[in-house]
């Protein structure tokens, strides 16, 4: 495949490695920066290192040699040594390697926080090798049929980036395909003014709506979640698009596809111009009583004409595959903030509970620093299995929440001990927040300031 990398965004390639009619993807670690608790094909970046003349024969020999260059290659080889701990190019002297081919390319959408020009290639092996997994990326690897894997995506036990998942689409229909058709359009931008669509689960869509939100995030997610039955509704979570031209695009986009607009909580970047699309598509708006008081105090006119419906904690809303899908109350960032989780725990939805892009700023009158704390410990406690942030893309388990916890009272430790040694404000925030893009300093200094709240009612300043 002769296409050029755009310029600035790193190579990568991975691997389909196929034994017979399953194949092999790897459970990447929770902890990592990218594709955080996803199923994936091995593979990596391409290094410095990896432009040396191509170790593969086959890639040599094979009629894809001028349009494959060799440090893909070698970089695959590498990768898989280091990652599943066996040697591709010993495999094929061996006669194990019997086919090898680059079959599709994706790069990731300018929304992610990280892109990579990714390369995929088509390996088949005789047998099944011995695997030695590299922890720091993946903490369990298996083999299944593509339809296998595909059949536990779709009851929402995976996560899967949509070329993992159009890959094994593809491979499904035909395991010796030479060209993975379906991720042709994989981070080409929509046409027709439509938003980027990504179902990292099943039952789960996310719409990248561009919002006017806070640094460096620039879209809200915007969720499609539920059945749609009697019994489970379609909510359109956090509809915020940032301008006029932006909401009709969004409109030609979900109407007929949602019965109810959620709203997670009274930020503008999660509920701006909701009202006019509820009042487009017919549709009801459904919060907590506290975000509809801040939202109509801001906004005197918002829910004119729109049936209204104020939740509680652990209200029934709809159902995802199934599943009944509760209210789950998580103040501290926002007083009135509901999020959303299925009975089973699959996932949790948790608004700005924690970024996926950015940090979490805490600001009076609606934020407190002491109920953020007590509901991060109350979500880890539930232990979900996916996070769905509304700035960011979803995350594999609950360590995210768990490091924000631990950040936040590493912070707290901190601003106490140069508070008590009789740093001012500035100081402190000259220390704690040392090297911070000075645009940001303004939110640094709201949690500094949340921070102090919340020791001074606990009586830990003196």
């Amino acid at each position: 495949m002769n296409i050029p990398a755009p310029s600035g965004i790193p190579e990568a390639v991975t691997a389909a490695i196929l034994v017979g009619d399953e194949i092999l993807l790897v459970h990447r670690n929770p902890k990592l920066h990218a594709f955080a608790g996803y199923e994936a094909f091995a593979g990596g970046k391409v290094e410095a290192g990896d432009d040396a003349p191509c170790c593969l024969a086959c890639a040599r020999d094979s009629a894809q040699d001028s349009v494959i260059p060799p440090r893909r290659v070698n970089a695959l080889v590498r990768e898989i040594r280091e990652e599943l701990g066996f040697d591709l190019v010993a495999l094929e002297q061996a006669g194990e390697l019997t086919a090898f081919g680059e079959v599709g390319y994706a790069l990731t959408p300018p929304i992610a926080p990280r892109r990579f020009s990714t390369w995929f290639y088509r390996l088949r092996l005789r047998h099944k090798p011995a695997l030695t997994l590299n922890p720091p990326e993946h903490t369990a690897a298996g083999w299944a049929t593509p339809a296998a894997w595909l059949a536990r995506y779709a009851a929402g036990d995976l996560l899967l980036v949509p070329p993992t998942r159009f890959a094994l689409q593809d491979l499904a229909d035909n395991p010796e395909t030479t060209q993975l058709s379906r991720m042709d359009a994989i981070g080409k931008p929509p046409t027709g003014g439509r938003f980027i669509e990504i179902q990292p689960l099943g039952g789960i869509t996310i719409l990248a709506v561009p919002s006017n939100t806070l640094p460096p995030a620039h879209h809200t997610n915007c969720f499609l979640i539920g059945d749609g039955t009697a019994e489970a509704p379609r909510l359109l979570v956090d509809p915020s698009p940032k301008d006029d031209a932006t909401l009709a695009a969004l409109i030609a986009q979900v109407e007929g596809r949602c019965d109810a607009v959620f709203i997670t909580h009274h930020h503008p970047d999660h509920h701006e111009r909701a009202d006019a699309l509820a009042r487009r598509c017919n549709l009801p708006i459904w919060l907590s009583a506290d975000t509809r008081t801040r939202i109509a105090i801001a906004h005197p006119h918002f829910f004119d004409g729109i049936p209204v419906r104020e939740l509680a904690d652990g209200e029934t809303l709809t159902r995802w595959l199934g599943h009944p899908v509760h209210v789950l109350a998580v103040p501290g960032h926002d007083a009135g903030q509901l999020a959303l989780l299925p009975d089973n725990r699959a996932w949790c939805l948790v608004g700005d509970l924690i970024q996926g892009i950015g940090t979490v700023v805490i600001a009076p009158p609606e934020g407190d620093m002491a109920r953020y704390f007590k509901t991060l410990e109350h979500v880890i406690a539930l232990a979900p299995r996916v996070i769905f942030p509304s700035h960011g893309m979803a995350l594999g388990g609950t360590h995210y929440l768990e490091a924000a916890l631990a950040h936040r009272r590493l912070r707290e430790g901190q601003i106490l001990a140069l508070h008590r040694s009789g740093k001012s404000e500035d100081e402190i925030l000259a220390v704690v927040y040392a090297g911070t893009p000075p645009p940001l300093l303004p939110y640094a200094r709201v949690n500094i300031r949340s921070h102090l709240t919340k020791l001074d009612a606990e009586q830990r300043l003196g």
